[in-house]
């Protein structure tokens, strides 16, 4: 058994008899409770023995009888278990793997596995020389050479929040979720994508805040179907609060990765048109999101499920293709496309991975390839470089705010180290970094937005809030194209 470093105990002792010292510097457990002391804790297990025992099953391995002996279970160590009970254990040990869901399908969006493609292990861009770098950053401004750099402001807000922007109750930081919200509901309701008879699909949804906002823009309309898409176990989440009968909400406890949206049930018996909306979607996950949207969504609806993926890509083709769809089912018409489009805030360039980016043929064909993309997804993080000052700052309090606060912002730089910001004193100053990190994103947004183009989709990035709310404040949105919006009714 773990005793505990003499202190307050035997302060007190000290102030007793002569002879209560030595009896009060070993400590007791509680009657009727474990007697394993938990050093961090610097207290007993507070844990009930079984009858007989003097430890908890927890801490069973403790115990001097050596009849049994407790062993930690090879799911999780975190744990143990008897080693006699061993096999009955593991087959309902909460670590245990789960029964994949019908939507679960291997790697369907993760893109292509030529081994050919998938770079090695790259050199640390702090291991660059100075030529190199200079090299690496006049690759950059030609491949940029006429892209859009300067991106539209598309600031705007929705009644639904106007009631919880103007809370006072609401601090800093919640003002800043709220006002990104409201923006996006904003864009959305310009693209006309908030209407009836749709299903939501919220990429990374964490809590599912976004989900409810856009609920609550939904109040009066009916058939409106939620897909909460979150591959780990959250906490605080807000579904609870949905309170309208006629929305319904769903959880899909998968990664992006392996989500077929044509085998979840819901979509599947209904058909219906999905908007797929995300806030701060990581690196990544965004390339993961839009494949699964446009690629494993999109066939299954166009024809069955037989037909193979890659037929229907052009926007040519989704011409020639819909008249059929509205012969072969009545509930079909002209305007329906199984996406109606898309609404993501970007996030994390530093997080993006070849082997699923969306636009490698646009990096191809401006000369540049998987060793290029490999820095200039770690450069990008120099276009928040300024976080830096602030960062060490506010660590503390950020530590301690995180356990309560919303966890959807990801604002977050790369290390020194592997951003090569520690090799760049006395080359780049703070602001060149800064133009070229944004040089960087932009680029990569590009890819994603020729990936859409190709695959029948009006899209279009824009600035959906101001830098002082969000460093992370662009907006991707995408819509079917050829289609013509509709301008508002009066």
């Amino acid at each position: 058994m773990l005793l505990p470093p003499a202190g307050r105990g035997l302060k007190m002792a000290a102030q007793g008899p002569p002879g209560a010292a030595m009896a009060m510097a070993v400590p007791v457990p509680q009657p009727g409770r474990c007697a394993h002391f938990v050093l961090r804790k610097r207290r007993f297990c507070r844990m009930i023995p079984a009858p007989g025992r003097r430890f908890c099953g927890e801490h069973g391995h403790e115990e001097e009888q050596n009849d049994r002996k407790r062993i930690p279970c090879p799911l999780d160590p975190k744990h143990t278990v008897y080693e006699d009970q061993l096999q009955k254990h593991l087959k309902k040990c909460n670590s245990r793997e789960k029964p994949k869901p019908v939507y679960f399908v291997q790697d369907i969006n993760a893109g292509l596995k030529d081994v050919a493609e998938i770079p090695e292990k790259q050199v640390p861009l702090s291991s660059l020389s100075i030529r190199e770098l200079q090299n690496l950053i006049t690759r950059l401004k030609k491949a940029s050479n006429g892209l859009e750099l300067h991106l539209k402001e598309q600031i705007l807000s929705h009644q639904a929040l106007q009631e919880a922007l103007s809370d006072p109750k609401n601090g800093e930081s919640a003002f800043k979720h709220l006002k990104q919200q409201a923006s996006i509901l904003g864009n959305m309701e310009r693209l006309h994508l908030l209407g009836p008879g749709r299903c939501f699909v919220e990429f990374g949804a964490g809590r599912g805040k976004l989900s409810h906002w856009v609920d609550i823009a939904l109040e009066n309309i009916e058939g409106v179907q939620f897909l909460l898409v979150e591959r780990a176990t959250t906490r605080f989440k807000v579904d609870g609060k949905h309170k309208r009968r006629d929305s319904i909400f769903e959880r899909l406890q998968v990664d992006i990765q392996h989500l077929c949206l044509n085998k979840v049930p819901i979509l599947e018996k209904k058909k219906l048109p999905v908007v797929g909306i995300g806030k701060h979607l990581c690196g990544a996950a965004t390339d993961l999101a839009l494949r699964c949207l446009v690629e494993s969504y999109t066939p299954c609806c166009d024809g069955k499920d037989e037909e193979p993926a890659p037929k229907r890509c052009r926007a040519a083709q989704t011409e020639e293709v819909a008249p059929h769809k509205s012969a072969g089912n009545e509930s079909t018409t002209e305007d329906h496309r199984p996406v109606a489009g898309i609404v993501i805030a970007l996030c994390c360039h530093h997080k993006c991975d070849w082997t699923h980016y969306v636009g490698r043929e646009f990096f191809k064909s401006v000369g540049l390839g998987p060793v290029e993309f490999h820095y200039f997804q770690r450069m990008s993080s120099w276009a928040t470089c300024g976080m830096q000052e602030t960062t060490s700052k506010a660590s503390t309090s950020e530590d301690s705010e995180d356990q309560t606060n919303d966890t959807e912002e990801h604002e977050h730089t790369l290390s020194r180290a592997a951003s090569g910001s520690d090799t760049l004193q006395g080359i780049l100053s703070v602001e060149e970094r800064k133009e070229l990190g944004c040089l960087c994103k932009r680029l990569i947004d590009h890819g994603r937005i020729e990936y859409l183009q190709q695959q029948g989709y009006k899209a279009a990035l824009q600035y959906y809030t101001e830098a002082a709310v969000s460093l992370e404040n662009v907006l991707l949105t995408a819509v079917p194209n050829p289609s013509v919006i509709p301008e508002p009714t009066i």
